[in-house]
This record gives structure tokens, C-alpha cells and sequence, in this order.
């Protein structure tokens, strides 16, 4: 089995060298394409304006000056162009990519990339005990990530869907059990701004974080990182709301045809 690693935190992120250990207990045919800097909050982005750049680092390991979603599209259409990846893992992502993160994230953007390409496709996160540079642990990611990973591609992968993987913020033996979950939701009316002052007096924002909702009765990312387990999420990329069709259809009914 061939797999194609990439993520948003770089080529030189930690969490990258997790990775690469995950997918080495899965595989001896691993190739790295990532970003040569951070992505992180890229979302699905492209580099349209600007050529991308693509570098080797080492066999099988080459950096994009580009986005996640750029790494996937140099990795298919020209690294591996002749022999593409039987599996994409993107991440470990410093950091959870929950609930509405996802929207966002460079990390499960090139999940997303993969998928649209008709591979199977793995965003896998850790949130974590300890942000401080350095500090960062992703044993429980290491740990876990093989086993759940070879139980997932096991099963039967319909067309558009990709997994989202989220480790909790605890040791590998404190782990809660595997959860499949849906994906939850923050309160973003509750956003909150950081206003700082910048030496020339000017006022700059940090962006905060919202509260998230409760979701009686659903088992969400959110809830399972608070209960130490893992979450393991399907996502599809067919965004639309089906069961707005018809109401839409009706109200629109007279314009239909003209």
C-alpha cells in the first residue's frame, strides 16, 4: 500500500514525524509532500497567484511552497503522477480540528483534496495537554493512530467521504475508548476578540474562541475530547441541505420555467 502523507503545521512540524511513524506501521511505501511552512487555517485554499514551488528534501520527501491543498494536487499530479497513493493521512495536526474547525483547517483540507480525487482519505488531530513550543505531546496519536487507522480502511469507503481523526488531550493509557461521532458545533455568537495595542498605538485582534453548544442525546467531537476518548467523524464533501429542496422548489415554482 502506497500512502501519501502531507499537513498544514509544515515540513518540519512534529507532528509530521508522528505521522510518518503511524503510516510506517502501515506501510514501507510512505511518501511525504508537505507544506515548507505553516498552513495552519488555510482552509482549502490554492495558490493561484503565484507559481508553486515544489523542492526535494530527501527520497521520498519533498516541501511545497504552497498550501496543504497544493501539496495533495504536486503530490498526484507530479510527484506520484505515474503510481498515485492508495491512502492520504494528513496531520497530526497540533492541535483538535473539531466541530466547526473543519472549515477551516489546512489539515483536513487536504483530507478533502485527496477525497475529491477518489482516495481514501484520513485528517488526523491531537489536541493537546501542552501548547507551549516543545512541549507538545502526540504519544496518544502514535500510540492509537495505526490500529484505528487499519480498522477504518478495512470498511467499506463510499465516494466523497473522508474520516476525521481526533486524539484527546490525555496519555495513550488514559484513553477513553474509540468514538464515532458526529461533528459538533461551537456558539460563535459568543466570539471573543482580543484587542491589543501595537507600539505605534494602533489597536490589532487576536481571534478568541466561542463556547461551544451542548448536543443532548448526540455523541460529537467536542464531547468525546471532553471524556477522554477519540473521535473518529465521517465527513462528505456533498454540501448540500437536501431537505431544503422541495420548500425551495415550491417558493421558486413560478420562475421555474420561462
Amino acid at each position: 500500500m502506497r500512502i501519501l502523507v502531507t499537513n498544514d503545521d509544515g515540513i518540519n512540524a512534529p507532528g509530521l514525524v508522528a505521522l510518518e511513524a503511524i503510516a510506517a506501521e502501515l506501510s514501507d511505501d510512505v511518501w511525504v509532500v508537505a507544506p515548507a511552512e505553516e498552513q495552519s487555517g488555510a482552509g482549502h485554499s490554492l495558490t493561484l497567484s503565484q507559481p508553486v514551488r515544489l523542492r526535494e528534501i530527501s527520497p521520498r520527501r519533498y516541501a511545497v511552497r504552497g498550501t496543504p491543498t497544493d501539496c495533495v494536487m504536486l503530490a498526484l499530479g507530479a510527484v506520484l503522477e505515474d503510481h498515485k497513493p492508495d491512502l492520504i493521512l494528513s496531520g497530526v495536526n497540533r492541535g483538535g480540528n473539531l466541530a466547526e474547525d473543519v472549515t477551516y483547517s489546512g489539515t483536513v483540507s487536504a483530507a478533502m483534496e485527496g477525497c475529491l480525487a477518489g482516495i481514501r482519505s484520513i485528517a488526523l488531530s491531537q489536541v493537546m495537554m501542552d501548547y507551549t513550543a516543545g512541549m507538545e505531546d502526540f504519544s496518544c496519536a502514535t500510540a492509537h493512530g495505526a490500529a484505528i487507522i487499519s480498522r477504518v480502511i478495512a470498511t467499506e469507503w463510499p465516494d466523497g467521504v473522508l474520516i476525521n481523526i481526533n486524539f484527546p488531550p490525555v496519555l495513550a493509557a488514559d484513553v477513553k475508548g474509540v468514538r464515532v461521532t458526529e461533528q459538533g458545533f461551537r456558539d460563535y455568537g459568543n466570539i471573543h476578540l482580543v484587542k491589543r495595542i501595537d507600539p505605534r498605538g494602533f489597536p490589532y485582534y487576536w481571534h478568541g474562541f466561542g463556547k461551544e453548544k451542548p448536543a443532548p442525546g448526540h455523541e460529537t467531537d467536542l464531547k468525546a475530547m471532553h471524556e477522554a476518548a477519540i473521535s473518529v467523524t465521517p465527513l462528505h464533501l456533498d454540501m448540500t441541505h437536501y431537505q431544503s429542496i422541495s420548500r425551495l422548489k415550491t417558493a421558486l415554482a413560478d420562475l421555474a420555467e420561462r
